[in-house]
Order: C-alpha cells, then structure tokens, then sequence
C-alpha cells in the first residue's frame, strides 16, 4: 500500500462506510442451481453474490432440510468467495426461527447476510434482526451479519426509511411481483415487466422512494428481477433504467444468462474510472488536502465520490490502472 493516508481512513472517518456489495444478488432455490451459480462465480470472479432462497426453495414439511442443505453448501469447497447469503421465510410462517437456528448454527462465520422477506413494518424487521442477533450470541459468532430487506408490501413502503435506518441493514430490495399482487389488480400484469414496471407512476414511485429511503440512509437499494431471461439486451436495457433513472446500484438475477448483462449495465462510466483514480492520486499525494486537476477544484466532497466509485468499478470487474490498484488496493 502508498505510505500515505488510505482513502477509507480518511474520508469516512466518524461515518459508517457505504456498503460495496457485488452489482448482482443472484437468487437459486434447488441445489442443483446453486451449485451452478457458484461454479460460475469461480469462474468469473465474486462480481455476484449468490442468495440461496429458503422461502420459495423449500418444499412445504421439509424447511428443515432444506435450511441444513444450504448450509452444508455455505461451508463447503464450492464458496470459495464467501458471497453467499440466504433468503429465511417471512415473520408470519412457523419456521423462520428455525431456518435462523440452523443457518447460523451450522454456517454463520461462512454466510455473507440473511434476506428477510415479506416484511410487514419496521417492527417487523426489528423482531427478525433481534432473533438474528439472538442466535447469533447463542452460536458464538465473531461478528453480526448484514441484514437485506425485502420492500413488496404496503406497510414495509410506508416506512421503507425505520426499516433502511435499523442496524444491521445493509440493503433495502424491492419486490415487484407481490408488490404489484398486493394492488388487487388496480395495477395491471404489464407492470411486472417493462416498459410497465418503469413507467406505471404506482410503481415507478414505489422504485423511487426505496432507492431514496436506502440512499438516505447509507444502504444500498437492489432492484427487482427482469422476467426476460434469453434476450441480453432487453436484460442490459432494463438494468441500465434501473442504475441510471431510479439510482439502483444492485439487482436480481434468476437465471445465469442474466448476471454479465446487469453486471455490465452496473458498472460505472470507464473514463469517470480513469479520472477518478488520478484524482485520488494526487489528493492522497496532497494529503488529501484540495486540489486542482484539469482545471477543476477537488475536496474531500468529491474525493468520496470518486472513492466509492473506484471501489464499484473494481467490484464490478472493471480494470482499473495497475498504479491506482496498488496503491489502494493491496495491502
């Protein structure tokens, strides 16, 4: 590392530090399909997190096992990233505390976070992360797992901002089937895929007030899934509305065609990645005092700008100048 000032020591210092997280959480149910998802991100690298879905995976009477197979796969040699998390059942179904006991009891130093569906409210979200913390204690773990929200029902938008500011949260997602479901049909099928999903206002807002909610508060808004599976740049499209008019900085996938296209869409501008490691550079040279570059007047404002969006462009495998990597990224 530069004998100077780190970027992440000194611009944050005081605050808690926005989460960098993979631009993809990418959902399986059956095993089989994990075990795909995760030779694939041997294969391209932690670019996508993999979320193994004990509430629409497991077959009714078999939760249990269902919970134990994941977090057999968790611990095992195929996560050799460490960027596996799982979706538990919602508050209302009798087997969430269960799918916490054995999740965290079997795989809790190896699982990345813990997805909570469904929730109704804050409170909601509040009883679920208070019974992580609980067995959490109760299995030793050395640390607390990062929370992501599920926002697909009424209550949990209208209080989208208690749910983004309880800690532990690390992502607040929005779910666009059973938020549209939840309307009765005053909102049409055609808004569960695009252009509809973007433009009906019902949603559109519901988008917008997520993103901002997560945004306010320091966690990172992850966008609902694409149904096109086969067609990348109706995929690409749809991520690119996504990051660029709704501000997302993460989203589903539910096939592997769909992860390199959101990926790519994901990812910040390569000139933006090019002045943002120069500008770093010469502000870490300067002690991170101001300073001009390229007629342009630079502070600690813009320096965590551009920190953060050097971080993405690494995190979303952009290649990022070998100086600029040496100097902020090994140790």
């Amino acid at each position: 590392m530069h004998s100077r000032a780190h970027p992440s020591n000194v611009l944050f210092a005081g605050e808690k530090p926005f989460p960098i997280l993979p631009a993809v959480d990418h959902y399986a149910g059956a095993e089989k399909l994990m075990l795909k998802a995760l030779s694939l991100q041997r294969d391209l690298g932690p670019v996508f997190d993999l979320t193994c879905d004990c509430e629409d995976g497991a077959r009714a009477g078999a939760e249990a096992e269902h919970a134990q197979m994941v977090a057999a796969l968790v611990t095992g040699p195929e996560n050799i990233h460490g960027r596996v998390g799982a979706r538990i059942h919602d508050i209302t179904h009798p087997h969430w505390q269960r799918d916490l006991e054995i999740l965290i009891g079997a795989a809790g130093e190896r699982l990345a976070f813990v997805t909570l569906p469904k929730v109704r409210s804050a409170a909601d979200a509040q009883a679920q992360i208070a019974e992580l913390r609980r067995q959490e204690a109760s299995a030793g773990l050395s640390r607390a797992l990062p929370v992501h929200v599920l926002i697909e029902t009424h209550g949990a938008l209208r209080e989208a901002w208690e749910i983004a500011s309880l800690a532990g949260v690390e992502s607040l997602d929005f779910g666009l089937m059973d938020f549209v479901s939840g309307h009765h049909g005053a909102i049409p099928a055609s808004a569960m895929k695009s252009p509809g999903q973007f433009d009906h206002p019902l949603v559109a807002r519901a988008k917008l007030e997520i993103a901002a909610a997560a945004l306010g508060c320091g966690v990172v808004p992850s966008h609902n899934v694409t149904t096109e599976l086969k067609d990348l740049e109706i995929i690409r499209r749809d991520a690119t509305r996504a990051r660029r008019e709704f501000g997302y900085l993460r989203m589903w996938s539910i096939h592997p065609n769909q992860i390199l296209p959101i990926v790519e869409a994901m990812r910040p501008d390569f000139s933006e990645v090019e002045e943002a490691g120069e500008i770093l550079a010469a502000a870490q040279d300067a002690d991170w005092g101001p300073i001009q570059q390229r007629g342009r007047l630079h502070d600690r404002a813009s320096y965590r700008y551009y920190w953060e969006l050097l971080q993405r462009a690494r995190q979303t495998g952009m290649p990022i100048d070998q100086a600029h990597l040496a100097r902020f990224f090994t140790a």
